[in-house]
């Protein structure tokens, strides 16, 4: 079980999983330079390729908000801030090696419920600017969180049934020997989808699909914008970290320390999630759930039998 982490861990949580969104929104400004201008023929073309999520940053924060007509301001502000605020909430029971911000005994429903927090934040982005493409892109977050939300949460609980606990250190501690990615193949895949899914990324960023203009984020400018997209990038990261704990051993590895590989673990499943995205299109969400209804959800159910039936006979 993860060691209880210092104080001052609260304030270095948000700080580092910024760093990290930063960092992966970088890595995907290179493959996406790279995929329409080539291959950077310089370093320096590469790190000028690389801060340009930055540069970004940098004319949102001065860009002008953007105002519509009879817009709910309160509601719409609340989403865009939820977004970021749930991300980091969710990060809270994140053990890096063996230690987290908080492990409480029921971590892994916590972490639930906070993704459930990011559907109402971005169904209130979309709602507040009174604005019909942007209320679209809202609802489509809505259908996209109903058809993968039900797999999603039998790919965590087969995690927690293996482990026999709720508690997030727990799962950690039980796959000394055996990461549990061995024999949950099924449900770690599935987790990484709804992944994607619950940060609206890659295939699954029909809610801010081009055809409603950008979706629920289309009335959003200036720091709105900004912190609305950097929920997003911030939402990925930690949904890619939570697999490490939950099917790849958190810490547990030979001869570097426990944070270190849990930061080699979650590089590893964010450059796997990033590069994924130009593989894949996006998908229309009566096509996913058809996927999700027929495919995914009894999938994880064998899945949770089988662990099930193991965990009974040991």
């Amino acid at each position: 079980m993860p060691d209880a982490a210092p104080l001052w861990a609260t304030v270095v949580l948000p700080v580092a999983l910024a760093v990290a969104a930063v960092v992966t929104a970088g890595f995907d400004a290179l493959l996406s330079g790279s995929a329409e201008r080539g291959s950077a023929r310089t370093v320096r073309e590469a790190g000028l390729r690389a801060v340009a999520p930055l540069r970004e940053a940098l004319r949102l924060l001065v860009q002008q908000p953007r105002r519509t007509t009879a817009a709910d301001r309160l509601l719409g502000r609340l989403g865009v801030v939820l977004v970021p605020l749930a991300a980091v909430l969710a990060g809270a029971v994140l053990p890096w090696g063996f230690r987290a911000v908080s492990d409480p005994s029921v971590g892994i429903v916590w972490f639930n419920a906070m993704e459930a927090l990011a559907w109402a934040a971005v169904w209130l982005a979309g709602w507040g600017p009174n604005s019909a493409l942007s209320l679209i892109g809202g609802y489509r977050f809505l259908a996209q969180g109903l058809a993968y939300e039900l797999p999603h949460m039998f790919a965590i609980t087969t995690a927690a049934l293996g482990a026999e606990s709720l508690r997030v250190g727990d799962v950690v501690a039980a796959q000394e020997g055996l990461w549990f990615v061995v024999w949950m193949p099924a449900a770690f895949v599935v987790y990484l989808l709804s992944a994607l899914a619950m940060a609206f990324w890659g295939p699954f960023e029909y809610p801010l699909s081009r055809d409603a203009a950008g979706g629920a984020a289309t009335e959003l400018a200036g720091v709105d914008r900004l912190v609305f997209l950097g929920g997003r990038w911030l939402l990925l990261v930690v949904t890619a970290g939570f697999s490490v704990p939950l099917f790849l051993g958190g810490g547990q590895g030979p001869l570097l320390p426990g944070w270190a590989w849990t930061l080699i673990k979650t590089a590893a499943v964010l450059m796997l999630l990033v590069a994924g995205r130009r593989a894949l299109p996006v998908l229309r969400m009566e096509r996913y759930m058809e996927v999700a209804w027929m495919v995914l959800v009894p999938l994880t159910l064998l899945q949770a039998l089988f662990v099930a039936v193991v965990v009974l006979n040991r």
